[in-house]
């Protein structure tokens, strides 16, 4: 059976979040050694390797004092407040007949701390056949499911107009992540926060507040099945339950004579 479009799209964020995962990998070797790719043939995908700064002890007992942010300006159309240079991973992933570009730029502190943003850039037609609300919601599960934690809270937001999803995971394996998730056009973000949870941490919020958008495309609009025919473009493998029978019409009936 093929793989419905919106599980596509999960699968393209789920190998996003693999890059970020990957790259924080990378960035704690020492060394600048890259091990092989793990996409196979089918996709590529770069990644830029920054050094490390220094380590300020060896104990490890002193307290981190907090980073600051200062402005990263991407290739992709944005900025965001990052505390150091970041490594950036990019990847085009088949998706039938098309192709999705990813892109994760990823800062691990002194402290563990990680800090990373994510675009995927969709089909229009894709991204089109389903709610805003249908692709935030898989974005936030497919994250929740990657950290292998639970869900704690989350909230509608918006940004610059543009719908997103605020929420926060507790997972026994990575610890504490802060997330945001907002569609644009036909690109996705999630943006993420990591840290542990025995230690306070203030720069969360102002790291996820950052993202600013430069010259976004228009929002795309979902399309609407239409009752009265037989084609939807929002079908999705042919399946469309409000096209097969047409509950908003009625015979008429015959008059007895």
């Amino acid at each position: 059976m093929p793989m419905r479009p919106l599980s596509r799209l999960l699968l393209a964020s789920l190998t996003t979040l693999a890059l970020i995962a990957g790259a924080c990998a990378n960035q704690q070797k020492t060394d600048g050694s890259s091990s092989g790719g793990t996409g196979g043939p089918s996709a590529t995908s770069t990644i830029e390797d920054v050094p490390n700064e220094p380590t300020p002890g060896a104990d490890g007992t002193a307290a981190t004092p907090a980073p600051e942010f200062k402005p990263y300006e991407a290739a992709e159309g944005f900025t965001i407040g990052m505390p150091m240079e970041p490594q950036v991973a990019r990847r085009q992933i088949p998706l039938g007949a098309n192709t999705v570009n990813t892109a994760a730029f990823t800062v691990r502190t002194e402290d563990n701390t990680v800090y990373s943003v994510s675009t995927a850039d969709y089909p229009e037609r894709l991204v089109a056949s389903r709610p805003p609300e249908a692709l935030l919601n898989e974005g936030k599960d497919g994250l929740v499911k990657e950290v292998q934690g639970t869900l704690k809270e989350e909230s509608d937001i918006t940004l610059d107009g543009y719908p997103g999803k605020a929420y926060s995971v507790s997972s026994p394996v990575h610890g504490e992540v802060k997330a945001r998730n907002f569609l644009v056009g036909p690109r996705l973000y999630t943006l993420l926060v990591i840290y542990n949870p025995n230690h306070p941490n203030t720069t969360a919020e102002p790291f996820l507040a950052s993202l600013k958008l430069v010259n976004p495309p228009p929002a795309i609009t979902t399309v609407t099945p239409d009752a009265g025919t037989g084609a939807d473009a929002g079908t999705i493998e042919g399946a469309d339950a409000g096209t097969a029978t047409d509950a908003g019409t009625v015979a008429p009936r015959r008059r007895k004579k």
